[in-house]
């Protein structure tokens, strides 16, 4: 999860009414190709949660706040995210989970790097530095989207994806000793190149890390 920055609604949404049209009934296949544009555009081609890849036909258009609980919020742009088909995590998991409105958060208003430490082994924990009732916050994210499971697939997958950067940490490393100026130069480089990447995330709190 980080932060993602909402950009102009869909227009198709102007049209839809709470209380007059349906989401299923009266939504459209392109009106849902406008939206997925606009989702695109903020989050790139990855849940808003998670960061995996979402490929077509594995993913839905999420509403944070859910349909059952805030149905005034239907058509509302800024309750509209693009979520992955995971039935243990993410959007499926939030809306089958018992919680308190405002006590997760929410990617386009909350930075997640204010809250949540990714490690090198795949876990995210709650950052050391957070009062308590950012603490909780942190905590009741990572419980409802089930981001940490231990025996979930999510803290494998992130854990596969850094692997790969460990060589890259140690030439960080090496280059901060010698040459501060460099290394910056560097760091900025790789963390360019992973943007828009898969579980970035986890593979950019790996590389600031030191």
């Amino acid at each position: 999860m980080h932060k993602l920055e909402r950009r102009e609604a869909p227009k198709c949404l102007s049209r839809f009414r709470h209380g007059r049209d349906h989401w299923r009934r009266d939504v459209s296949a392109e009106d849902k190709k406008e939206i997925w544009e606009k989702l695109e555009a903020m989050q790139g081609h990855r849940c808003a949660y998670c960061e995996d890849v979402l490929p077509e036909g594995r993913r839905h258009i999420e509403h944070f706040r859910q349909q059952s609980h805030y149905p005034q919020g239907t058509f509302q742009w800024s309750n509209l995210f693009g979520s992955c088909e995971k039935q243990d995590s993410c959007g499926r998991r939030k809306d089958r989970t018992t919680y308190r409105e405002g006590d997760i958060l929410k990617p386009d208003v909350d930075d997640p790097d204010d809250y949540l430490q990714f490690l090198s082994d795949g876990r995210i924990v709650p950052r050391n530095d957070l009062s308590a009732s950012s603490r909780h916050r942190a905590e009741e994210t990572l419980r409802v989207f089930n981001l940490d499971h231990e025996r979930g697939a999510l803290r494998q997958m992130r854990h596969s994806a850094v692997q790969g950067y460990l060589g890259t940490v140690e030439e960080l490393k090496e280059w901060s000793e010698l040459d501060e100026a460099l290394y910056i130069e560097y760091l900025h480089e790789e963390l360019k190149a992973i943007a828009g990447q898969s579980f970035e995330t986890a593979i950019r709190h790996l590389l600031t890390a030191h």
